[in-house]
């Protein structure tokens, strides 16, 4: 059994993406899914209440500790939308360079619209990032 909080449900992603208030965030969380699904070829799963994932792989950490977790995927926050990014962004960084206007942590990419940033760059983001993580945590 998973330590980790968040794990996926049977909720709708489209739901959670229809009640979101502001336009501009649910067209882009829209596109998000649009997006995530062409370039992963994943259904969206709901985990937990907020993260529409992509694809999903086991971890096991020298602790002892073990969980499964998405692939790829984002979360329409109210503040910003925050994409995740599983392996950071280290091996990224000429792709950063280009990205457009944002803010990351570990594994997050924080946005607060697309029309911030280049389109085709965080494609090409979304797409190594997913085959890196194919890579590293097989099937």
């Amino acid at each position: 059994m998973s330590d980790n909080k968040t794990q996926p449900t049977n909720l709708d992603p489209d739901t959670l993406i229809a009640a979101i208030e502001h336009p501009v965030k649910r067209q882009d969380s829209e596109q998000l899914l649009q997006i995530f699904s062409d370039i992963t070829k994943q259904k969206p799963k709901l985990w937990g209440t907020s993260i529409i994932g992509f694809g999903q792989y086991h971890y096991r950490y020298d602790s002892g500790r073990e969980g499964d977790f998405l692939r790829a995927g984002f979360s329409p926050r109210k503040q910003n939308i925050a994409l995740y990014i599983i392996l950071g962004f280290s091996q990224y960084q000429s792709l950063m360079a280009q990205l457009g206007k944002h803010k990351v942590g570990k594994s997050c990419l924080y946005i607060n619209k697309l029309a911030d940033i280049n389109l085709d760059i965080l494609k090409q983001l979304i797409k190594l990032s997913y085959q890196d993580m194919e890579l590293k945590y097989p099937v």
